[in-house]
């Protein structure tokens, strides 16, 4: 990288999440510190400040905007955009559209940084839902899921924008050159599967995606497929089913493993399970997929260690260029499958 390379603007919502902003501005200020990104902290600048005189800020590259609005947990969120036009997630998100920022990362309620995303930013062009997703169980990391908790009612053309969605991001992100593409269902054989996934099955054979068939539930961890799609109603249960499954059983070899190992090696053992089984808690968060910009979905729980790797997760997005890509990808399938041929 030469050394005159613009370091990455992240956009801030500092007021967003249960720990906001003091967790928030933590995690910032180890970002800084570490290099590479520009922060612009976003939230009333009375608050902001006495929260970053809290720190050594010698010479970080972060500034503050004011933004004297917060949507709060529960407010609806096409109410709250109309009557906070100056909420926090608001300002910080038009600085993306402005080209004042290249990313904007929040905490917040997920439906009012989805619908400022798409009202502001909006999609890209042959999206009309955006998605959420990824690698989420250590354990297969190069398996990203999609969707997994951003549309739960999907016809079989949003699958099949979720799988090109999918297939860029294990392209540009795991470096994976021709990822398989596979849709989740209760058995392989063609003709498992309620009528989405019967509907989607020929649509997927006719695009150009690697398409490897039907895989269950199992198949997940171990690596059967790098694109797995389903709507986000079932991937929303199997995500928080594999995060609580992992917490139980680490919480049970706790109990198990005492006075035969070590407390440490138990910790260790325990925090190891934690770490496969919650990997959206591990990155910081995810990406919402199929907008025209890098906008970051936190867990409302996120404290400064999830913003620090959600803001380096932002980063190298932007630095990938997974949104041109998936433009251009896009633009591909739609041609072929109109075509008829590649």
């Amino acid at each position: 990288m030469s050394s005159d390379k613009r370091m990455v603007r992240i956009a801030i919502d500092a007021m967003g999440g249960d720990y906001a902003p003091g967790e928030v501005i933590k995690g910032v200020v180890t970002s800084a510190e570490e290099g590479g990104v520009e922060i612009i902290l976003v939230g009333p600048l009375s608050t902001l400040q006495a929260e970053l005189a809290k720190h050594a800020m010698s010479n970080l590259p972060i500034t503050c905007i004011n933004a004297d609005e917060v949507i709060k947990e529960g407010e609806p969120p096409a109410l709250a955009l109309r009557q906070k036009r100056n909420a926090s997630v608001t300002v910080a998100t038009k600085l993306v559209k402005d080209g004042k920022a290249d990313a904007i990362i929040s905490a917040g309620p997920t439906g009012a940084v989805v619908a400022n995303a798409l009202m502001i930013l909006g999609t890209v062009e042959g999206i009309d839902r955006p998605v959420v997703g990824g690698p989420f169980l250590g354990l297969s990391p190069n398996t990203v899921v999609m969707d997994v908790g951003g549309n739960v009612d999907c016809k079989p053309f949003h699958l099949l924008n979720f799988a090109v969605v999918g297939c860029v991001y294990a392209q540009k992100l795991l470096n994976i050159p021709n990822p398989t593409v596979a849709l989740l269902s209760i058995g392989a054989e063609e003709g498992k599967g309620n009528e989405l996934i019967k509907e989607c099955y020929p649509l997927f054979q006719r695009s150009s995606l690697n398409f490897i068939g039907n895989v269950e539930g199992n198949d997940i961890a171990t690596g059967q497929a790098n694109v797995i799609v389903c709507d986000g109603f079932v991937g929303n249960i199997l995500v928080k089913f594999c995060e609580g499954l992992g917490i139980t059983i680490a919480q049970w070899l706790k109990t198990s493993l005492g006075g035969k190992l070590s407390n440490a090696e138990i910790s260790k053992l325990s925090d190891n399970l934690i770490a496969l089984t919650n990997s959206v808690d591990m990155s910081g968060g995810g990406p919402l997929l199929g907008v025209n910009g890098v906008a970051m979905i936190m867990h409302g729980r996120s404290q400064a260690l999830q913003f620090t790797r959600a803001i380096a997760y932002a980063k190298t997005i932007f630095e990938t260029g997974l949104v041109n890509s998936l433009n251009s990808e896009l633009a591909r399938i739609r041609r072929q499958l109109n075509d008829g041929k590649d």
